[in-house]
């Protein structure tokens, strides 16, 4: 009993230890070192066809970091926000741009559109785009819209 007790509180403290994939991320740059140093590849076992393939193929591993934007990992929420889109299962009653209101108001953003209006009585999918999105809604409206209703005839009560 007192070995299990001491493995449990080991794997607590190991647990307590190890950081989350958040924070791992948060902290490393992840990035690809530059170096002039290319890789080889020995083709000398190859088949036929593939025998001069490390020639035709340049490869390097050459990294420029751009001056501008961030790293994916390390991108504020808000801005992945601001270049998204929420597909939406918009309920029966309210009309579109009610439910766009309410996104706009609680997401707190300046610019939200939709790709095109569900009549207010019927429920479904309501694509609303933020921000820089709003662009791209053009696009979704030209798509049509597609119906789906299930109904029972002459059922007894």
């Amino acid at each position: 009993e007192i070995e299990e007790a001491q493995v449990l509180s080991s794997a607590k403290k190991d647990k307590k230890k190890r950081k989350t994939l958040g924070d791992l991320q948060a902290e490393g740059d992840f990035l690809i070192a530059p170096s002039d140093k290319a890789g080889s590849l020995n083709t000398s076992q190859w088949p036929l066809l593939l025998k001069n393939f490390d020639k035709l193929n340049v490869r390097t591993n050459h990294y420029v970091p751009m001056p501008h934007g961030n790293n994916p990992l390390k991108r504020e929420l808000r801005e992945y926000v601001r270049s998204g889109f929420i597909n939406l299962d918009k309920p029966c009653n309210p009309s579109s741009h009610e439910v766009v209101a309410w996104v706009k108001r609680i997401l707190k953003v300046e610019k939200t559109g939709h790709s095109g209006t569900l009549d207010p009585k019927v429920s479904g999918c309501l694509i609303v785009c933020i921000e820089r999105t709003t662009r791209l809604a053009k696009s979704q409206q030209s798509a049509g819209k597609e119906y789906v209703a299930i109904f029972k005839l002459h059922q007894d009560p």
